[in-house]
């Protein structure tokens, strides 16, 4: 094997010809040109060339000993899959090499041959290979982008890990994903673990891809913030070793400025598929974005359960006003779930709906009065409880995290025929979330026990509801809760609660 020129940043070229008189004469003009040449005497030496250093061409003849030209194809395929291949053929084998053209070969030239051709076949594959790399760098930023975009524009945590799982998954090329997060308690957990579908993956099918190591991670990066080996190197990053040899690792920390919340790593188990330095700083760029995602979306989901908190104190504050009412807040926001459920209502709209219906009856702290006496209200008395809706709207509106429950808790007693309070709104001039809260704040206090009457029979109170529908309920809402009451009861007795007899 002889070397004609060398060069790290010149494009790199292995001629491959059992004769020495074709190898000697493209090295030397192939390197006048400006590129860096080595040269092959058969197949074999060329795959071991092959397996020591990064070429950009290969040309071969086709006929040599121990391994020609169509067998060193299909080996190039796995051991450089980026390399261009020309073959060199004589008249008699033209067709022989536009078969190998359609296994892969980039071109053939004839011999004889000129030696300007084989340089303008040579300029040619590296400008093919030049604009390949420029779309990939292309698609591989546009790819960036949305990946960003859409880590960035998510407060959901499981939303932000799946974007950057994808991505892992997909841009990168991993047959496995690994997303581990501090757990708060100065662990690491695996938050997301996924597995590129069997078209995509080079593991073989069924194969165990083992468990990885977080401590072994950590300790490396508390040396060297880049991760990116090949095997020989890989076990000690597995507790429990896979069933195929990993071939190929990638790994990056999800960082805060000087804090980190964990790493995410990708794993390929193909001898074709190795990750380079490129993938690793586009992991990198991505996984900065998605660290500020992560810290935002826990910052978001510590500020939800707040949220939670004070709803569900703020529902205690309520029933605690009276024992005829306790658990009241509670029955009405687990029947009003229920019914925008079957009324085709999205998770966000029945989380508010549910919130809403806690709260529904958060203005009778404003009225001062025993709003559960033995007995008839006075009409004074009652002119002071309908003023409970707007306490309501009252004690929500400055807490602007609460602001989307105030048209249920101020409009619950609104009426489908416009006689209700306290703006006598009309038909679906009353919100949805508003009408539920109507149906289900009714049913539970007749079937509830009260100071001045005893729970009405679950018969009694449904027959209330169906004689209202198109007066006092909005008559779609009535008859959605009427029709799968029953079969809500039975869920709700299932589970251990107590229902109306």
């Amino acid at each position: 094997m002889e070397s004609a020129s060398a060069g790290l940043d010149r494009p790199r070229v292995l001629i491959v010809d059992d004769e020495q008189f074709i190898r000697d004469i493209l090295a030397d003009f192939l390197g006048m040109e400006g590129f860096a040449v080595r040269t092959a005497a058969d197949g074999t030496a060329a795959l071991t060339e092959l397996k020591a250093s990064r070429y950009d061409i290969v040309i071969s003849d086709l006929k040599m000993p121990r391994m020609g030209g169509i067998e060193l194809l299909d080996h190039i395929a796995i051991a450089a899959p980026n390399a261009l291949t020309v073959l060199m053929t004589g008249f008699g084998t033209v067709e022989t090499a536009i078969d190998a053209m359609k296994r892969g070969a980039y071109d053939y030239i004839l011999k004889p041959f000129k030696v300007d051709e084989v340089i303008h076949v040579v300029q040619r594959g590296l400008e093919k290979q030049r604009m390949a790399a420029e779309n990939l760098r292309l698609r591989e930023a546009l790819s960036l982008y949305k990946v960003s975009e859409a880590i960035q524009a998510s407060l959901s945590l499981e939303e932000v890990m799946q974007a950057l799982g994808d991505a892992a998954l997909t841009e990168i090329g991993s047959d496995l994903v690994s997303t581990w997060l501090d757990s708060g308690e100065g662990t690491l957990v695996e938050r997301q673990r996924l597995v590129a579908s069997p078209e995509r993956s080079l593991a073989p099918p069924g194969a165990d891809l083992g468990e990885l190591d977080p401590r072994a991670f950590m300790a490396h990066f508390q040396a060297d913030p880049l991760l990116l080996e090949h095997s020989g190197n890989l076990e000690r990053f597995f507790a429990k070793q896979p069933g195929s040899p990993a071939v190929s690792l990638v790994a990056v920390p999800l960082k805060m400025q000087s804090r980190t919340l964990g790493f995410i790593a990708g794993v390929s188990f193909g001898p074709s598929r190795r990750f380079d330095e490129g993938q690793r700083k586009m992991l990198s760029i991505v996984a900065s974005r998605a660290a500020a995602a992560i810290e935002n979306a826990k910052l978001y989901e510590d500020l939800q359960a707040t949220f939670q908190q004070t709803i569900e104190g703020l529902a205690k504050a309520i029933d605690k006003m009276d024992r005829y009412t306790a658990g009241h807040s509670g029955r009405v926001a687990i029947y009003a779930s229920y019914l925008g459920k079957r009324l085709g209502m999205g998770e966000r709209e029945l989380e508010i709906v549910r919130q809403s219906a806690l709260m529904h009856d958060i203005g009778k702290i404003g009225c001062v009065m025993n709003l559960n006496k033995p007995g008839k209200l006075t009409q004074d008395e009652y002119e002071i409880f309908k003023r409970h809706p707007g306490f309501g709207r009252d004690i929500l509106d400055p807490i602007k995290f609460l602001h989307p429950l105030v048209p249920g808790v101020h409009l619950h007693h609104e009426r489908w025929d416009g006689r209700g309070y306290p703006l006598g709104l009309k038909g679906n001039d009353v919100p949805i979330m508003a009408r539920i809260i109507a149906v289900a704040d009714t049913y539970d206090a007749m079937t509830s026990d009260r100071a001045y009457r005893r729970a009405l029979p679950h018969d009694v109170a449904i027959g209330e509801i169906e004689r209202c529908s198109g007066s006092q309920f909005d008559p779609d809402v009535s008859g959605v809760f009427i029709e799968w009451l029953d079969e809500f009861r039975e869920e709700l007795a299932a589970m251990g609660h107590k229902i109306p007899e």
